[in-house]
C-alpha cells in the first residue's frame, strides 16, 4: 500500500477520501488509455505517477466530477476530453 494514502494530507487536498478515490480511478483510466504523465518520475508504477500529479497540483477533480489538468497557472482542460481528442479512442460511455 502506498504510504501517501495513510496520510490525511492527500485526502484533504482533493476534498476527502471519496473524491480522492474517484480522482485516482479516473486518472488511472486515462493513463491506461495512453495519456501522458504530467510528472517525470523514474517509475512505471502508475499509482505513484497519479499521487505525484495530485501532490504537485497537476490534476484535480472539478465540481462535476471530471478530472481537470492544470496546463499552467491560468488554464485547465478536461483530462478525458483532451485524451479522447488525442487518440480518437472509445468514448467515456464505452467504459
Amino acid at each position: 500500500m502506498h504510504d501517501e494514502f495513510r496520510e490525511d494530507e492527500i485526502a484533504r487536498k482533493v476534498g476527502g477520501r471519496f473524491k480522492l478515490t474517484t480522482l485516482v480511478q479516473k486518472r488511472m483510466v486515462a493513463l491506461n488509455r495512453g495519456a501522458r504523465a504530467l510528472v517525470d518520475l523514474p517509475t512505471k508504477d502508475m499509482m505513484e505517477v497519479v499521487v505525484a500529479e495530485i501532490m504537485t497540483d497537476k490534476i484535480y477533480l472539478d465540481t462535476t466530477g471530471r478530472v481537470q489538468v492544470v496546463k499552467d497557472e491560468s488554464e485547465t482542460v478536461d483530462a478525458l476530453e483532451a485524451l479522447l481528442a488525442e487518440d480518437g479512442g472509445p468514448g467515456i460511455d464505452d467504459l
